[in-house]
């Protein structure tokens, strides 16, 4: 099993595009769909200069399909339109999540289709809830799969022989790629556009759709500002901004407990019920996002990011980054530095063709 897609700098000259159906359904997630969709079809073979990629629609039948935003999306096939050698031709197979995703995990016509697409694809997908889907189907038996934190607790209990990953942002095992929802299904479908496109065209794609970064698969679905924005208690609230604003700072329960005037058996009780974290995995989590913005936007030496962004010795950042991310600090700037990157639109050959359904 592997967290990270290995990056293909010389990608295969592809004669026609790689064929990838999307599985949809009543109550599927309009984003999960989406988001994936958008960056499938913007991508463009470097070598060709052409679309890489043809993507289809599938449910259990051609039409109209009803979203849970309201919004309706068109099949383009059903499943009695897609022949076994119709299948065959399929490179990747991607399930959308959403809240239909618990009913279909339940609907036989679709977990039979679900095995019959995704025995001959190259590639399996799932975004969000889709991995419930993928699940029932027995497709996951005996691997880990990521899914979105709030359903995780469920689809453990469910699937007792699944290693479900509540935290991980995408998670690869074999062929099979599953993801945490909304947001982190583009997060994955960059991946899969690295390893068949090359990183160029990867960071290209995430710069013209105003992506912050290309995060990495074991990035985790929690940050240290979504938790302090969270909580509502203004003396904590307060404490969680002094944090994140100042990593170098002595960062201890008692430090921290004497700054909002409290004791520190009540600082450390309410801290949890506010954000969800101790004090320390808030501080820790606070550090690590600072230092991977530092290692995404300059060149700082190693132990200078880990000064700054409040570790202390290197080792120490090394550390956290292998526990939370999976991957080492020199690995995560050399995969996701894209600051100072010029996008390659400006350097391929065929930049005219380039996002030609985007632009």
């Amino acid at each position: 099993m592997t967290r990270f897609a290995k990056s293909s700098s010389e990608a295969p000259r592809q004669a026609r595009p790689r064929r990838v159906l999307v599985l949809i359904y009543e109550d599927a997630q309009i984003l999960d769909i989406a988001g994936p969709v958008q960056l499938l079809s913007a991508a463009v073979d470097p070598a060709t200069g052409r679309p890489a990629y043809a993507v289809e629609l599938v449910a259990e039948r051609s039409g109209p399909v009803r979203t849970t935003s309201g919004l309706t999306l068109t099949a383009d096939k059903g499943f009695d339109d897609l022949a076994p050698a119709d299948l065959a031709r399929t490179d990747t197979f991607i399930v959308s999540g959403g809240n239909g995703s618990r009913a279909e995990s339940e609907n036989e016509a679709l977990l039979a289709f679900v095995r019959k697409a995704a025995r001959p694809a190259r590639r399996v997908v799932s975004i969000c809830t889709g991995a419930i889907i993928l699940a029932a189907a027995g497709l996951l038996k005996g691997r880990r799969a990521a899914t979105h934190w709030a359903y995780a607790p469920a689809m453990r209990q469910r699937f007792t022989d699944v290693a479900v990953d509540d935290d991980a942002i995408y998670v690869r095992d074999g062929k099979f790629w599953t993801s945490a929802g909304v947001t982190a299904g583009m997060d994955l479908a960059l991946a899969l556009i690295e390893e068949d496109l090359g990183r160029d065209m990867a960071l290209t794609l995430a710069r013209h759709h105003v992506m912050y970064l290309m995060r990495p698969g074991g990035q985790s679905q929690f940050s240290a500002q979504l938790a302090a924005q969270y909580a509502g208690d203004a003396r904590l609230a307060r404490i969680c901004a002094y944090i994140i604003e100042n990593p170098r700072a002595d960062l201890t329960v008692p430090a921290l407990a004497a700054r909002a005037a409290m004791s520190e058996r009540s600082f450390a009780r309410h801290f949890v019920s506010e954000t969800g974290f101790t004090p320390a995995q808030f501080v820790e989590r606070a550090r690590l996002d600072e230092a991977c913005r530092r290692l995404a936007g300059g060149n700082a030496s190693l132990d200078a990011v880990s000064a700054d962004a409040g570790f202390g010795a290197a080792e120490r950042m090394r550390r956290a980054f292998i526990r939370h991310l999976g991957v080492t600090p020199g690995r995560y700037r050399e995969r996701f530095h894209t600051a100072r990157r010029d996008a390659p639109i400006h350097q391929e050959g065929h930049a005219h063709a380039y996002l030609h359904s985007y632009l």
